[in-house]
């Protein structure tokens, strides 16, 4: 199936492609890599009023959402971008918050996070979230219900150094108590992450095949060589092919639906990382180089919000038509 963007969304894409090409996010991703996170907060307002986190907040509380579809085509810009920050964990936590039979919590913190004035970071009670440090809201996901976690534990460097993970504080302000909407935060998540995903691809694609076209040997670019022009179309291949796995998991939001597109997308990410990687040589290894801020996040986003096996497990089973 091919699926197409009408001209709203295409205007809405290109206009958030521009904010970020002259927000010069390699910079910014270092600082915050660094722990310097006060560029990042400014990128994020920048994304936040492009309207992009209002489209995983219900209107009610100040949002434009639920709109899955145009969220899948502004996370794509961002992963081309490779913008830092828990930015699939605040569309988790706007999915939980909105959730709760409880509307006080979401009356109190959801505006926050859709004009970006918050960013929000979501973990299991016990395991490592997202940029814990920097964020304004920290919910963990306990036996008992979501919980507002006050506090967080020493900052660890992961695979990608732009995504920093911490332990959260335990206790803290029980919210709705209860049930929690854990089927459409996960599925969520993953949706973002896949479109995420994507976008660094494309990404790696677009410098490899642009680096190519420079770099020669035996006085001709070894974009000419049909190996690489090979390599080159798999990866080309793989990218679209997971293209339509992703926007038909954002209409139909069927947990396997989205599995699939997460393994797709991923897959494609990391099979063409590894291509950018070798058609790069040396300096492909080098932190120095813009190209390795894609690569360490291609791996990271592989098993962000569950694995190939976890993924492909759903899709086997099922995963059902509801969460």
């Amino acid at each position: 199936m091919r699926f197409l963007l009408d001209a709203e969304q295409r205007a809405f894409a290109a206009s958030l492609d521009a904010r970020l090409t002259a927000a010069d996010t390699p910079s910014v991703v270092r600082a915050w890599s660094r722990g310097e996170h006060g560029s990042g907060r400014a990128l994020w307002r920048k994304i936040a009023d492009a309207g992009v986190f209002g489209l995983a907040v219900p209107e009610e509380y100040g949002g434009l959402g639920p709109r899955p579809v145009e969220l899948v085509v502004a996370f794509v810009e961002l992963g081309r971008h490779a913008v830092p920050g828990p930015l699939a964990e605040t569309v988790a936590a706007a999915v939980l918050l909105a959730g709760l039979e409880d509307t006080g919590p979401a009356k109190r913190l959801l505006p926050a996070l859709a004009s970006g004035d918050a960013m929000a970071t979501v973990a299991s009670e016990g395991s490592y979230a997202l940029d814990g440090d920097v964020a304004d809201i920290r919910l963990a996901l306990a036996h008992d219900g979501a919980r507002l976690a006050a506090g967080h534990g020493p900052v660890s460097r992961s695979l990608d150094p732009a995504r920093r993970l911490t332990p959260l504080a335990e206790g803290g302000e029980l919210l709705g108590g209860g049930a929690v909407p854990v089927g459409p935060v996960v599925g969520h998540a993953r949706l973002v992450t896949a479109a995420q995903a994507l976008g660094v691809g494309l990404a790696l694609l677009d410098r490899t095949v642009a680096y190519v076209g420079q770099r020669t040997q035996f006085g001709v670019p070894v974009g000419s060589f049909q190996a690489v022009k090979h390599r080159l179309a798999d990866a080309k291949i793989a990218l679209e092919f997971a293209r339509p796995l992703l926007f038909g998991a954002a209409l139909t939001l069927d947990p396997a639906d989205i599995a699939a597109a997460k393994v797709g997308a991923c897959e494609a990410a990391y099979a063409t990382a590894r291509t950018a990687l070798q058609l790069h040589g040396a300096i492909g290894y080098t932190a120095e180089c813009d190209l390795s801020l894609w690569l360490t996040k291609a791996r990271a986003l592989r098993t962000a919000w569950g694995g190939p096996r976890e993924c492909r497990e759903l899709v086997v089973s099922g995963g059902g038509r509801r969460w």
